[in-house]
């Protein structure tokens, strides 16, 4: 029997200084691209951070207006981390993102105001790989980036935000998805791999209300074996994967 064939990664492009970051929930970015931010930010390249809701709905034992302010105290320290330091919320209901004009309106009301050249965002498609089923909060806010994308080119799209002083931005060159089932690209993840663990265990209130298991031992297991199975189409390398859409 043949072997199937695994197409290598491409090396993510590395013309660029400004990134902005946009997910639903905290602890998005910190299950899986992390360690791409952390290299990014120590070559000196700037990365901001939008999240969609504060992730309020997200531990069971704690009532939204508790947790709301404990997981955007942990967001912040965890982007910390990984020399994040502009951390935005935009205060969409967490469990119930709709996907829609308003979204769009704010995700490109970001982009505006960070002009960014790279874009990235979490999977936006209804699985993850056909294995599980992804939460709608996900696929609204990353269907959305990918649209706002182009909208905060256009200066006939959302005109009120030029009225508020946010004049169009057509410099997005990249919407990178990080999560997808068909990536084209990666990041080496070695330099930033110890942060990535660091940073995702800011997460640790969440982490103790998803699992019974040590967090670190959690943390250490899950972004380790993750960055292993991408580097097998990365030169053997631990790698972050990302699909990349040109503009």
């Amino acid at each position: 029997m043949t072997e199937p064939t695994i197409t290598p990664l491409e090396p993510m492009p590395g013309d660029w200084q400004r990134a902005l970051a946009v997910v639903a929930h905290p602890d998005d970015l910190e299950y899986g691209c992390s360690a791409a931010i952390a290299a990014w930010t120590d070559e000196g390249r700037e990365v901001a951070y939008l999240l969609a809701t504060r992730g309020e709905a997200g531990i069971d034992t704690l009532a939204p207006a508790e947790c709301a302010v404990l997981r955007e105290r942990e967001q912040r320290a965890s982007a910390a981390v990984v020399g994040v330091s502009r951390v935005e919320f935009l205060d969409h209901r967490d469990g119930v993102v709709d996907y829609g004009i308003a979204l769009r309106r704010d995700i490109a009301a970001a982009i505006r105001r960070h002009r960014p050249e790279l874009v990235i965002t979490l999977n936006h498609r209804d699985t993850w790989g056909g294995a599980a089923w992804n939460t709608p909060d996900h696929v609204a806010v990353g269907r959305a980036t990918l649209d706002a994308a182009a909208d905060a080119g256009n200066r006939w799209i959302f005109p009120e935000l030029a009225e508020q002083g946010l004049e169009p931005w057509n410099g997005v060159r990249w919407v990178a998805v990080a999560g997808s089932s068909t990536p084209t690209h990666a990041v080496d993840a070695t330099p930033g791999l110890e942060r990535a663990i660091r940073s995702l265990l800011e997460h640790r209130t969440y982490i103790e209300a998803l699992t019974d298991e040590d967090p670190e031992s959690y943390a250490r297991a899950f972004l380790t074996g993750s960055a292993k199975a991408t580097g097998e189409r990365f030169g053997d390398r631990p790698a972050v994967a990302f699909e990349l859409f040109g503009r």
